[in-house]
């Protein structure tokens, strides 16, 4: 499965993000190398996620128990 393009992040957990809109698919690596993809998401969702003041909280508070996800690396 090819990842989109990533943008590095600032954040104590997070490495990168990137979006597939066709796919609806947010992909998140984390420091430690692992690469998580988190299912049917919205764009305005991935927008808040980007805009966000804590990448990792916005993860925890809106994407963990609402999206199902898969790690792929």
């Amino acid at each position: 499965m090819p990842t989109p393009q990533m943008i590095d992040v600032v954040s104590s957990n997070v490495a990168q993000i990137g979006y597939d809109e066709n796919e609806r698919m947010v992909y998140v690596r984390f420091n430690n190398g692992m690469l998580y993809t988190y299912k049917e998401v919205p764009l305005i969702e991935y927008e808040g996620l980007i805009n966000a003041p804590s990448i990792g909280s916005y993860i925890n508070k809106n994407f963990k128990n609402v999206y199902s996800y898969e790690r792929i690396e």
